[in-house]
């Protein structure tokens, strides 16, 4: 059950399968996280804005967001490597391991 109720979390992902969204997904189950999806491939918004912060259509980019926002709560840290995956930028992470994103989880409230 997430501790954290002052942000939400929000996956950017697609309706295509992918190995990464489902890891991410099987996590947040496994510990009770309530989240909200958005699908790039039916939101062009939203997939410009996956482009502008990750360079690619990566998925899934999960952020912390205010609640009802589709925005991180704070700016992410810029992107350092050739690849926005496993790469933890504070208030977004891209494709992440499952370890990974547990840890990011574990910093941002969500799990102890």
């Amino acid at each position: 059950m997430s501790l954290n109720m002052k942000y939400e979390l929000v996956i950017y992902s697609r309706a295509t399968p992918c190995p990464y969204v489902r890891a991410v997904k099987r996590v947040l189950e496994r510990e009770d996280i309530p989240y909200r999806e958005i699908l790039i491939d039916k939101d062009p918004v939203a997939e410009q804005r996956v482009i502008a912060w990750t360079g690619f259509k990566s998925v899934p980019t999960v952020i912390v967001a205010r609640p009802g926002e589709d925005v991180p709560y704070q700016d992410p840290a810029p992107l350092t490597a050739d690849s926005p995956r496993n790469v933890d930028r504070g208030s977004m992470i891209t494709e992440p391991g499952e370890i990974t994103f547990e840890n990011w989880l574990r910093k941002h409230g969500f799990i102890e």
